[in-house]
This record gives C-alpha cells, structure tokens and sequence, in this order.
C-alpha cells in the first residue's frame, strides 16, 4: 500500500534529512512546505504530517491534522508552555507522536537515566550537559528537556531546582539541585551527558549524534508507525514506537 507523508519545515536541515530518509524507506512525499506555503491544501493527501519547523508553525498544523483527522508527528522544539497547551488540545481526538528527539540511542538513553537516576541516592549530584551547532535557537535542547523531566520525576523534584548555569560566589552544591549547562557552537549535531556525581565515584551516561539521518529515520520510523497502527487517541513517545514503554 502506498504510503505519503507531509513535510513542515521542509528548507531546515532536519527538513531536507527527513525528504533523504524518506525516500530510503520507500515513503512518498506528498507535500514539503515551509514558512511562506500553506498546508491547507495538501494535509488531506497525506497519510500522516511530519512537523520539524518553527515553533509558532505546529499549532496552525495540528488544526488542519484535526480538520482532517491526520495523525501528526512532532518533532519541533521550543515551545511555550502556552502553546503546547493549545497544540495538546487541538489533536485531543488524533493519535500523535511528540518527541524532542527521534534517535533510537537517546531514546535507549532515557530509559537508562530513569534507571540510574532511581538506583542512586541524593548522595550523587546531577549534571546535565548538551551540546549543539551555532545556529540551535532554543536552550536547553528538548532531549535535555525530556531528560531533565526523566530526572526530576525519578527524584520527586520540582522545577525550582534546575540550575542554569553558576557564577559568583553561589555557595555549596545541594543534593536536590540538577545542574544545566547548554553549549553552543560550530557544526555539533548533538551530544548530551547527564553525570550522577557521588563520592568516590562518578557515572557518566553520554550519547553523541554525528549526523541528523539517526533523527531524521527515526522520525519517519515513527510516522509509519502511528499511520499504520489503529492507535486511540493520545500523544505518544518514541519509548511507545520502539516498544521500550512500560
């Protein structure tokens, strides 16, 4: 059976990687937009709609998936919390991927932080450290995000003690504090380490991406995933698409 996808945000890098992984999975296209093109007229010959653009573009979107009753794949960052409040309650009624990141090794990643991050006490401290390109508008990255929410409900910790970077004199560490630190430059795809720091000794959980084609595939893995399975409504993870979800 022949299978279309509708690309948002189509000029970006992760735009142009998703039309390559695409056509290696034997996927048609059935519309790429970007900025200054409407989706209206090509949602409906979609199967599902991939969105990877601008922040302030998933919304109108996930209104035309809903006038349509498409599935949508989200891979956008940078949401605010208002938005994502709207963009949840526009696809209430469609079954939706949202993942800040679609890459198999982080998704192994989160799932391995949740562990270590319920093993080890308070008595190791934690830190968080992303990385990527000059041109990244958002910070923390969302796969820093997702694990920064992996950590804080792993700890029962409320989101005051996130720690964005340190300067000055700003005393002794406290156990319940989870050091942030995003770094921007150059061409880096993407890294992310989260140390659990005790006494004595340190553990470190470290995945690094050298291209985008690991996000791009995974996207698209996800994309036949919730097009071709009868899933109810609701917003699923990457966890649920490669089967690592309790």
């Amino acid at each position: 059976m022949a299978f279309s996808i509708l690309i948002n945000g189509s000029q970006g890098r992760m735009g142009i990687a998703l039309a390559e992984a695409a056509t290696a999975a034997g996927v048609s296209i059935a519309a790429a937009i970007d900025k200054d093109d409407s989706a209206e007229n090509y949602v409906e010959l979609a199967d599902v709609a991939v969105d990877f653009s601008h922040h302030d573009a998933t919304l109108p979107l996930a209104r035309l998936c809903a006038k349509f009753a498409k599935p949508l794949v989200i891979g956008t960052t940078g949401h605010t919390a208002e938005e994502r409040a709207a963009i949840l309650e526009t696809v209430k009624n469609l079954p939706v991927v949202w993942a800040g990141n679609y890459s198999v090794g982080i998704t192994l990643l989160n799932h391995l932080v949740e562990i270590a991050a319920t093993a080890l006490d308070a008595s190791y401290q934690i830190e968080l450290v992303e990385a990527h390109h000059r041109h990244k508008k958002d910070a923390p990255s969302g796969t820093a995000e997702k694990l920064l929410q992996i950590l804080r409900s792993a700890r029962n910790l409320p989101p005051e003690t996130l720690r964005h970077g340190r300067s000055g004199l700003v005393g002794e560490r406290p156990n319940t504090e989870i050091g942030v630190h995003s770094l921007r430059g150059g061409d880096v795809v993407g890294d992310h380490t989260v140390l659990f720091a005790g006494e004595g000794e340190r553990v470190e959980l470290t995945h690094r991406a050298s291209n985008r084609t690991i996000f791009a595939s995974g996207a698209i893995r996800a994309a036949i995933w919730v097009a071709q399975r009868n899933l109810p409504a609701g917003v699923y993870g990457m966890e649920d698409v490669l089967g690592f979800s309790k």
